[in-house]
């Protein structure tokens, strides 16, 4: 089968040679399966900016719990929020990070158009979402079911592409390529973690600092 007859063609169940393979699976279009895969991501990412609203929440919480517990001169306190703080950033450095890597998925997944682009474009993609799946699992942990059908989804899209234009994918570019994605990503939610979040008082980090010292 061509591959644009495989692109546009409509679900006509399997042909004599599918069933002469002991394949009963309808073939789906390779176009409505990328726009399937689309909304997931989507969907994904608004999920992903519902988290990060509510992380920003948090952390507005407990940053005035440590400007009130300085105001105090409680420093015990003062540190006990700070610490926590860390790890609420920490979140949402990374939840930051899988949404911005989602919304680059998104994009590619918008531009593709024919064979050779689903090879050099979907490959990154998968090798993506495999990447943060776990990461994906703690942002997320409602949509465990949905991350784990879109990887596979877009996992059976390349097969599909493969064996429609009969090319090997070149796994290792991916890998590269899909770091690259996950490493602007990072500096990016970085850079925005820093222009949303105000630091944390010096001071309270000394503190913390010599008590992790002397403890």
């Amino acid at each position: 089968m061509s591959f644009s007859s495989k692109w546009d063609r409509k679900d006509q169940g399997p042909g004599l040679v599918d069933r002469l393979r002991g394949s009963a699976r309808a073939t789906t279009p390779l176009k409505t399966q990328l726009e399937q895969a689309n909304r997931q991501v989507r969907l994904l990412i608004s999920q992903l900016d519902g988290t990060v609203n509510r992380i920003k929440q948090r952390d507005a919480t407990i940053f005035r719990n440590v400007v009130s517990a300085l105001a105090k001169h409680d420093m015990q306190h003062a540190v006990v929020y700070a610490n926590e703080l860390t790890e609420v950033r920490k979140m949402g450095k990374m939840v930051t990070q899988a949404q911005l890597a989602m919304e680059q998925i998104a994009l590619r997944l918008g531009t593709i158009n024919d064979l050779g682009e689903i090879a050099n474009t979907l490959a990154p993609a998968v090798s993506v979402i495999r990447n943060m799946k776990e990461d994906l699992r703690i942002a997320l942990p409602e949509a465990d079911k949905e991350i784990g059908e879109l990887s596979g989804l877009l996992s059976s899209v390349l097969v599909d592409a493969g064996t429609a234009g009969g090319i090997s994918l070149n796994f290792d570019l991916a890998n590269e390529d899909a770091q690259k994605v996950l490493d602007e990503a990072s500096a990016v939610a970085e850079q925005r973690m820093k222009e949303s979040f105000p630091e944390i008082p010096a001071n309270v980090l000394a503190q913390d600092e010599r008590e992790g010292l002397t403890a």
